[in-house]
């Protein structure tokens, strides 16, 4: 045996342990020592330990946060769910012995709202008895095997989701089903237009999505077996490119129904299969007599419409077709981040909150309009002269008027109306993305106090509530 040995054998303690796992014994780390080193140096044994402690810690949180992100973000999808299969099924219950929208939606959303039932118990059944563990033990593959293995009951929902949709573009029509509609929007727990509940079952199957693949990544790293995972990573990525699809398409039509609710006054039919929504947002509009004014813009495949809000909705002031639009940046704008437009006889000057938000609408409209002029088809949409003059003066009777129309400030509208600022339609489906749930501190406003609030961000808007379980949010 040689002194190197002899020395560490007779004063080696009993091995370390580090939250309940037991550490290696330190002569495994004497190979790492440099061959410079004499025999009786410890310096670097700590350090070494150290660095092997903190890399299995950083290692366990990463799983285990991966873990948490999926529970809490499963608290709210399974919510979501039971607004539309239990709140939903009260309020349209003396519609649902006609075939509609709501009755449609419910065939679907059922047998999904279950299997999530038994999911989340089991999800905080098993985070729950690790919660006071030293170790972690991850069962984060059984849990997205089981996810995958049951996504039969989202091939039905992929299919038949684009006709629920134009089966309630329909239903809105309708004065009985408009008025329920209507009202359970009112209620405290449809914390969001009924619309985009419809989508949320396509956007969770592309965030389940995304946090398997950080799950793959991670056992990769350390080398674990996961052939599980890669096989239900494959099967989910198959489903997903028919879901990426999908969802863009619902995407568009939800916009189209919400702006149809949103507009007051627009000429002709705004609903249109052929139609693409693009973007939407705040830009200032010049006028000789009262300077800049906040107007609201949306561009559609084929027209831009600029609007003012009056009440709870946006009336029209203008339709502009795209096929006589044409852009101009002049150096004699009264804004370095205005531009020009000009539609047959009419030349409308606006000016965005910055320049990035100049250079996104410039870039959109002038897309918009090259591929509309290419197009041979005549355009289907009637402008009438009293759209298409100059009705940007509101008058005092608009203002004050204030119709019983729902709440619907949280709208992404009413949020781009707010924030001065605008979104398109690829914003909306990346935003699907990256949707959380959590603790989050707040501070109070008049202490240096700190409150402790489950917040949901969706929609680019965070709600706060006292607990995941409580309906109604405080705020957003």
């Amino acid at each position: 045996m040689n002194a190197r040995n002899t020395n560490y054998n007779h004063v080696l303690p009993q091995p370390p342990k580090l939250n309940g796992t037991i550490l290696p014994p330190k002569s495994e780390y004497d190979d790492l020592k440099p061959q410079s080193e004499t025999d009786g140096d410890d310096n670097h044994k700590p350090e070494i330990l150290e660095k092997e402690t903190k890399k299995k810690k950083t290692t366990l949180d990463r799983a285990y946060f991966i873990g948490k992100e999926l529970l809490m973000t499963e608290r709210t999808y399974k919510r979501d769910l039971e607004l539309i299969n239990l709140w939903a099924r009260e309020a349209f219950s003396s519609l649902l012995e006609e075939p509609n929208y709501m009755s449609q939606l419910l065939k679907l959303i059922d047998p999904i709202d279950d299997f999530h039932s038994a999911l989340l118990k089991d999800m905080e059944y098993h985070f729950a008895s690790q919660e006071n563990r030293s170790s972690y033990d991850t069962r984060l593959s059984d849990l997205f095997c089981n996810i995958v293995k049951q996504r039969h009951l989202y091939v039905d929902y992929i299919d038949s989701v684009k006709s629920v949709l134009h089966t309630l573009a329909s239903n809105l029509s309708q004065g009985a089903f408009d008025v329920v509609y209507a009202t359970f929007e009112k209620n405290k727990v449809c914390y969001l237009p009924l619309t985009l509940f419809i989508l949320k079952p396509l956007q969770r199957l592309l965030h389940y999505s995304s946090l398997l693949d950080r799950v793959v990544d991670h056992f990769v790293s350390m080398n674990a077996d996961c052939q599980d995972l890669d096989e239900a990573k494959s099967d989910l990525t198959t489903l997903n490119k028919k879901v990426s699809q999908v969802l863009a398409e619902s995407e568009n039509y939800v916009q189209l129904i919400e702006l149809s609710r949103d507009l007051v006054c627009f000429e002709g039919k705004l609903i249109d299969d052929d139609r693409t929504f693009i973007r939407q947002g705040c830009l200032t509009k010049f006028s000789q007599k009262k300077g800049y004014q906040q107007r609201m813009f949306f561009l559609l495949s084929d027209m831009l419409i600029y609007c003012n809000l009056v009440g709870q909705k946006f009336k029209v002031h203008g339709q502009l077709p795209l096929r006589s639009l044409n852009l101009e940046e002049r150096e004699d704008n009264p804004s370095p981040n205005s531009f020009t437009m000009y539609s047959e006889k009419r030349a409308i000057t606006v000016c965005g909150s910055s320049q990035e938000e100049k250079n996104k609408w410039i870039k959109d409209i002038s897309i918009a309009v090259e591929i509309t002029k290419r197009d041979d088809a005549p355009s289907k949409t009637f402008f009438s002269l009293r759209c298409s003059n100059s009705a940007d003066d509101v008058s005092e009777k608009d203002k004050n008027s204030n119709e019983a129309t729902p709440q619907r400030s949280n709208t992404t509208v009413h949020v781009c109306w707010h924030r001065n600022t605008s979104v398109c339609l690829t914003d909306h489906i990346s935003a699907a993305q990256n949707q959380l749930s959590g603790y989050l501190l707040r501070k109070f406003k008049n202490s240096n106090g700190w409150q402790k609030l489950w917040v949901v961000f969706t929609n680019f808007c965070l709600f706060f509530y006292k607990t995941y379980q409580v309906r109604y949010s405080l705020d957003y």
